[in-house]
């Protein structure tokens, strides 16, 4: 089944999932859950936040900053290490978020670029153009995505 990312809704909506989301790094199998969510926003593809059970201990390490999301809240970041790899600020996190995204607090997203390999079920994500957002691409989501050169504006 398709799902066009125009049809996403904004405000941004939290969507629990079942599917199997695994992530790697440094040749590990850092994170690996059927408990995750997606939020789903227009010209988006998904974001998948995972539980901080799902990763390995000592993988996720703070990182220095943040940001402010309009309809989350106030997000924390995160470096991944592992085998020998380390991704300064790959990942991200709500510790308070807003009402409408209270399940996701402590959940941590990834930047799929900055991972070796991310995977929703068995098949390999593409991660979202751009440096900015970390929607993850599956062969399901039919586009066109924000994040690439001329999009900032839509």
């Amino acid at each position: 089944m398709q799902e066009r990312v125009a049809e996403y809704p904004r405000p941004p909506r939290l969507e629990r999932s079942q599917r199997r989301v695994r992530i790697q790094l440094g040749g590990l199998l850092v994170a690996d859950t059927t408990a995750a969510f997606r939020v789903l926003e227009t010209f988006h593809p998904p974001s998948w936040y995972l539980p901080p059970d799902a990763f390995l201990p000592g993988v996720l390490r703070p990182a220095a900053g943040g940001s402010f999301c309009e309809w989350k809240g106030r997000a924390r970041y995160w470096t991944l290490a592992a085998g020998g790899v380390v991704a300064e600020r790959a990942g991200w996190s709500y510790p308070d978020p807003s009402p409408a995204f209270a399940d996701i607090a402590d959940h941590v997203a990834v930047y799929a670029g900055m991972m070796q390999a991310c995977f929703v079920d068995e098949e390999r994500v593409q991660p979202q153009p751009g440096g900015f957002y970390g929607g993850w691409i599956t062969a399901e989501l039919v586009g066109p995505f924000k994040g690439g050169p001329g999009t900032l504006g839509w």
